[in-house]
């Protein structure tokens, strides 16, 4: 048996948006997130290209695009170091069951630290026990000394 290929991660750029978008909205739309297109049209196109607050990989099989993580990064005290918050990873419902989702974050682990990042952080749902299965099984531990909590500020979005 054959090792799956890595999957083809492209940085996402402002000629991506209009099918990026697609897949945002159904992200949104599992999540429950209520966003109109021009909202998240306006909070994507920071990260598009590369640039210092954070960027968003199409994830590509065979040619296809199946889904996008984004990454925004930061910088941790704790952590002694630039960091990243997996802010959305999302795989087409076909896409999924296959092992790509480990792939793609194997990719990005090896992109990460490239860019000099040393810790990952993400969110999971207390709810969704496979998805926090899954993220264990690649190395990520539950901090749960620690909640986070959100402040909405501004009048951004």
């Amino acid at each position: 048996m054959t090792a799956a290929p890595p999957p083809v991660l492209l940085v996402a750029d402002r000629t991506d948006l209009d099918r990026l978008l697609p897949f945002v909205r159904d992200y949104h739309a599992f999540e429950e997130i209520q966003r109109s297109d021009d909202e998240r049209r306006a909070s994507l196109a920071p990260l598009l290209g590369e640039n210092p607050l954070g960027r968003i990989w199409l994830i590509m099989e065979a040619d296809e695009l199946v889904g996008y993580i984004a990454l925004c990064f930061g910088y941790s005290i704790e952590f002694g170091g630039r960091d990243a918050f997996v802010d959305e990873f999302f795989l087409s419902e076909g896409a999924r069951g296959r092992g790509l989702g480990s792939r793609v974050l194997a990719a990005i682990r090896q992109t990460a630290t490239e860019l000099g990042i040393v810790a990952l952080h993400l969110e999971v749902a207390r709810s969704n026990s496979k998805a926090r299965r899954f993220y264990e099984t690649l190395g990520f531990t539950a901090r749960d000394r620690y909640h986070l909590m959100s402040c909405r500020i501004g009048t951004n979005i």
